[in-house]
């Protein structure tokens, strides 16, 4: 049972309390986690669970916001930090994004939600799609009539039929004249490439995402080809986990409209999409940097929004950098950009120029790691392939649609 709820900014700042249960969380809690957190640096933000003198806290990062949930009962710590992921979910699509001038600005509807999503410390409505009938986003509109009439409820005056459903992530009997469903392979990849070239480490961090307009209560069964190679997998409530874990078949009543059916993880592959050779030199006090760029494994598909960052170190008194292809961009905080944009066909791209040093520096004492950026439209370069999607309980047969994308994650080339 959770006991109360804290919001903090990135200075530390309590943008948002929430007390759950008879028992009032002084929020000096907040003020000594603040503490340990600068006293410990950022592997405090890595602790999941935190044991203080009078509470134990769970903490969820995201985008600059530190969810806290605390207690003083024992209670399944999973449970509570799957529930902070799902009010920081929830948070992102209601607002359109997470940071602190949103809580502030929203702060009456996160404070609605809040009082949907748990009931004195129990976790109970978390669907945003039930979520939605109950509680309406904010627009212009509605913030225009608090104005004017004076009421700032968003807050429905009746009860979502689904509520009290078996399936309580979907409406009741919804009508879509269109009766499509698209499934969307989003992925990321996440790689470490050596000084000499090596690759290091190289795995991806994949979403399937569907998109359903489906009328009345539609089962559905996807199966992949290859579906032995992911890893880590975690599922939306729909999901029946049996058919998985004895077939490795996703089984599921879908929502209406957009939602994250799974995620998974795809390690230890050994091809990346593009090669960033760096190459830096440095003598008398001037350090020569050259960085080519191309095609290392051709994924048949259009590489594009290629962008090379390095930051420059502090030693360097000025760049003077020019690249054959793209832009280049020094920014104040000495953040070294590039941006390539699709590959050309008739050349390799690449920067080149020179770094001045500090007075009394032979040498680049340190040498920078190179931030690599791309999307690939049409494909998962994971090897994910979706074999096929069956329908159950529709009248007629829908249409139903497929893409894939992958994007670069921490995509890192050491120099």
């Amino acid at each position: 049972m959770l006991q109360c709820i804290f919001l903090l900014s990135d200075s530390g700042e309590v943008l948002l309390e929430k007390q759950l249960t008879g028992h009032r969380v002084d929020r000096s809690i907040c003020a000594w986690f603040w503490e340990q957190s600068i006293a410990q640096g950022d592997s405090f933000k890595f602790m999941p669970v935190i044991a203080s003198p009078t509470h134990y806290i769970f903490q969820v990062f995201r985008e600059g916001i530190t969810f806290l949930a605390c207690t003083q009962v024992e209670m399944p710590p999973l449970m509570a930090t799957e529930f902070l992921c799902r009010v920081a979910d929830v948070l992102s699509d209601y607002l359109g994004g997470l940071n602190e001038d949103l809580i502030k600005d929203n702060f009456v509807i996160v404070y609605e939600l809040l009082d949907e999503m748990i009931d004195n410390g129990f976790p109970l409505t978390t669907e945003p799609n039930i979520l939605r009938e109950m509680i309406a986003p904010p627009n212009i509109v509605s913030k225009v009539l608090s104005v004017v009439t004076g009421t700032s409820s968003n807050v429905s005056n009746t009860l979502p039929v689904a509520t009290a459903s078996c399936v309580p992530w979907r409406k009741m009997d919804p009508k879509n004249t269109s009766n499509e469903v698209y499934v969307d392979l989003v992925e990321e990849m996440d790689a470490i490439i050596s000084r000499d070239g090596t690759l290091v480490k190289c795995e991806i961090y994949g979403e399937v995402q569907v998109n359903s307009h489906l009328s009345g209560l539609p089962d559905l069964t996807l199966s992949f080809a290859n579906a032995s190679i992911l890893n880590d997998v975690r599922f939306h409530p729909c999901v029946r986990l049996r058919p998985w874990e004895s077939q490795q078949i996703l089984s599921f009543v879908p929502p209406d409209g957009q939602f994250k059916l799974m995620s998974y993880r795809v390690k230890k592959l050994k091809n990346i999409p593009i090669y960033v050779k760096p190459q830096l030199s440095s003598d008398s006090g001037i350090c020569r940097i050259s960085v080519l760029v191309g095609i290392k494994n051709d994924p048949r598909k259009p590489i594009d929004s290629i962008t090379v960052e390095f930051q420059l170190p502090p030693c360097v008194l000025s760049a003077n950098l020019t690249p054959n292809h793209g832009t280049v961009n020094i920014l104040a905080n000495k953040t070294c950009s590039w941006s390539i944009g699709r590959l050309p066909k008739d050349k390799a791209p690449s920067l080149s120029g020179t770094l001045v040093l500090a007075a009394g520096l032979e040498r680049l004492p340190v040498f920078p790691t190179f931030q690599v950026g791309f999307r690939v439209m049409g494909t998962a370069l994971s090897g994910l392939q979706i074999d096929k999607l069956d329908f159950k309980n529709l009248p007629s047969r829908p249409y139903k649609g497929f893409r894939g994308l992958t994007r670069a994650g921490e995509y890192q080339v050491r120099s």
